[in-house]
């Protein structure tokens, strides 16, 4: 695969005059066009001349000493969940096709512009982001980066996000993570994707899944990428990352759940990562964390997202129902069939999890696990649905733990080159977003070997 420059390196670039914005542009779009690439699944709209006129601004700004920010330039796809002034919001979906233009920009998307950041097009997704895989009936699905004659899902629901990033078609993207929708696609294609803390980025302005655990978040190329991004995001100063001292870090790895059912190419290269932070000093240590047992059941009825979807689709999936992917409307519609009395055990269920999970791994550095039980399967093998249904389900399974306990969590890729694209989840309790930069920060070179 191909390496590409991170934020940091693109922004030294542009401050030395080793390239433009305009540039850093054409180069985006030109990949986006090329017939032998994946620019017509990963996008569902490319912003051309407004991203070469956005460039040639920040270029001139530049050259006054006036760029908003070192990173003003640069090209960042965003996904198609979110409001962008004067385009349609569709969700990947065909069914949102006669809603009206956007009057302004989404919060999140407006602070990446605040700081210069070009928008360069649309990104696919999972429809109304309902799925861990990435299958898009209506635009089609983006192959992941690994192997692409064989055709692998991208993951979801940021999928086009991801592929962007990996085949530099954007040098990052905004996502949204509901049950892994950051990080699922960021392990399968290869580079790394973060959930913050919910509070920290407003949500206004994207189409929700749940609102209860809804996230917006960064997928890019490297830790301080995302920290940079993260902290754009939620409106922080961009200071520098300091990676912290593998010697002595403590790391819990959960053996409830999150190690069930992993498949060889994961489990291969997760106990290999175990095994080099643990000669570098880190303190690994296995521990039960009873509070996952109970994610599963609390979505036994379809959870948060049947429940707060079923609520926002309701009266457009009765006009437009046929429109949908049929597997995402099965999904959205179980919500129906939940009472309030249900909603109501739910919330106070969770409220008591993320109280004792907490309170269980607050005294770590980081809790480690793998982003997903199982490599990316191929596309041809999940056009049957009980394969998909299986599929989703071992995808979303350990990212899901970590948003139902409303805490943060990055993925970093953990693969040796040749090997299926895996994910190593560093995930923290609510409100220690930056330590968690800051321990993988410090992982992230010594588990790739």
């Amino acid at each position: 695969m191909t390496r590409h420059p991170t934020l940091a390196a693109l922004a030294a670039d542009l401050e030395a005059g080793r390239t433009t914005a305009r540039k850093l542009v054409e180069d985006c779009l030109a990949r986006i066009a090329d017939p032998a690439g994946e620019g017509a699944r990963a996008f569902i709209h490319v912003d051309r001349d407004a991203a070469l006129q956005a460039a040639d601004a920040m270029d001139k700004l530049r050259a006054a000493k006036a760029a908003p920010s070192p990173f003003a330039g640069i090209p960042i796809s965003i996904k198609d969940l979110f409001d962008i002034k004067g385009q349609v919001t569709r969700a990947g979906s065909r069914a949102l096709d006669d809603n009206p233009p956007a009057d302004s920009d989404a919060p999140a998307v407006a602070r990446l512009r605040r700081a210069g950041f070009v928008v360069i097009g649309r990104s696919n997704m999972t429809e109304f982001a309902y799925s861990g895989i990435g299958i898009n009936p209506h635009y089609g699905t983006p192959k992941a980066a690994y192997r692409r004659n064989v055709g692998y899902v991208p993951g979801g629901s940021s999928s086009g996000a991801a592929v962007s990033v990996a085949d530099g078609m954007a040098h990052a993207g905004l996502g949204t993570d509901t049950g892994g929708s950051c990080r699922i696609p960021a392990a399968f294609n290869g580079i790394v994707g973060y959930k913050p803390s919910q509070y920290r980025v407003p949500r206004d302005g994207a189409v929700p899944l749940s609102f209860s655990l809804d996230s917006i978040g960064p997928l890019a190329r490297s830790v301080e990428c995302c920290a940079t991004l993260d902290a754009i995001l939620a409106d922080q100063p961009v200071g520098p990352l300091i990676a912290r001292p593998l010697k002595g870090m403590r790391i819990a790895v959960p053996t409830t759940v999150a190690l069930d059912d992993l498949d060889a190419a994961v489990t291969a290269a997760f106990e290999r990562a175990l095994k080099t932070l643990a000669s570098h000093g880190a303190i690994i240590e296995k521990i039960e964390v009873p509070e996952f047992a109970e994610v599963g059941p609390l979505g036994a009825k379809g959870g948060f997202a049947a429940a707060e979807s079923y609520a926002w689709h309701r009266y457009l999936i009765v006009a437009q129902g046929d429109v949908y992917d049929p597997r995402v409307r099965e999904r959205i519609l179980r919500g129906e069939t939940q009472s309030a009395a249900d909603y109501v055990d739910l919330v106070n269920a969770r409220k008591s999890l993320i109280a004792r999970a907490s309170a269980r791994l607050a005294p770590y550095d980081a809790v480690a696990m793998p982003t997903t039980a199982i490599a990316a399967p191929t596309i041809a093998e999940l056009a049957d649905d009980k394969a998909f249904t299986k599929a989703n389900l071992l995808t979303l399974r350990n990212c899901t733990l970590i948003n139902m306990i409303d805490g943060c969590a990055i993925s970093l890729p953990c693969h040796q080159d040749g090997e299926p694209p895996i994910g190593l989840m560093l995930a923290g309790v609510n409100g220690t977003d930056r330590e968690i930069f800051e321990v993988a920060a410090g992982m992230e070179a010594v588990i790739r070997g």
